[in-house]
């Protein structure tokens, strides 16, 4: 947990200090399945501005998942993957056929195409835009395929790092993108998530939106909200340092 304004990450308890209730705007996007016609992963993610910085699509090894053909709307004819279990809530009861289930495990390693264009992902011979595995994956909400960024969250550092993944960050230490058309500008910035979802919108690259309340840690200092962000940082243990600290304390009036 990082603020971009006073430039400096948070420990956890002064994360506690600073949780507001937000509305944020919520994101299930259709990643093409690579060399398949019209059929696509549904990732579903609360941050739209980590988008353009995706990687990788995390699924629960053991969780059972399906390939459904929609019936109707406006899908009908696609081929969709989703968790089975949140199948009726996210495509609908009724609106699609079930074609094959299988296992998160069985989806490992099948390729998809980049969702944005604009965050180069080259780096020797490391590969991007695949399905991962992890446990966190849970079925709980979303669709049970997680977005995941490597530079913005613990569980997607986490595992991007073992699935050897290009590093990617199109942000600064100010929290401003420095790359995508966006370039310059917050990313918590109020509307930014509304453009983002715009220009997928315009690629047919979203399958539904919702607006969602929740808890969102802000910086206990000056009140900007806080961003989850890879940064080389140094730590002093201050355990080795606690008798002399105490001793000097005692020579203090």
């Amino acid at each position: 947990p990082y603020c971009a304004r006073c430039g400096t990450g948070l420990a956890s308890h002064e994360v506690a200090q600073g949780y507001k209730e937000i509305s944020v705007l919520t994101v299930t996007c259709k990643f093409k399945r690579k060399g398949m016609d019209n059929e696509y992963f549904l990732a579903w993610t609360t941050t739209p501005w980590t988008l353009p910085s995706n990687v990788l699509i995390t699924v629960g090894p053991e969780v059972d998942y399906i390939r459904a053909k929609m019936l109707e709307g406006p899908e009908e004819g696609n081929v969709l993957i989703v968790a089975q279990a949140l199948a009726d809530k996210v495509l609908g009861e009724g609106k699609y056929e079930v074609l094959e289930t299988m296992k998160g495990m069985d989806l490992e390693y099948q390729e998809y195409e980049q969702l944005m264009p604009f965050v180069k992902m080259e780096d020797g011979d490391k590969k991007a835009f695949f399905v991962a595995c992890a446990d966190y994956v849970s079925t709980e909400d979303g669709t049970g395929l997680v977005h995941t960024a490597y530079a913005f969250g613990e569980d997607d550092y986490n595992t991007c790092r073992r699935y050897n993944v290009p590093f990617a960050k199109p942000v600064d230490e100010k929290g401003r993108f420095t790359e995508t058309p966006w370039a310059g500008r917050f990313v918590m910035e109020d509307g930014l998530d509304v453009e983002i979802l715009k220009y997928l919108a315009g690629e047919n690259k979203v399958y539904s939106k919702q607006k969602m309340v929740h808890n969102y840690p802000h910086c206990w200092r000056c009140d900007t909200p806080l961003v989850y962000y890879a940064k080389p940082s140094w730590y002093i243990e201050m355990s080795k340092l606690k008798d002399q600290l105490v001793a000097n304390n005692n020579t203090v009036n």
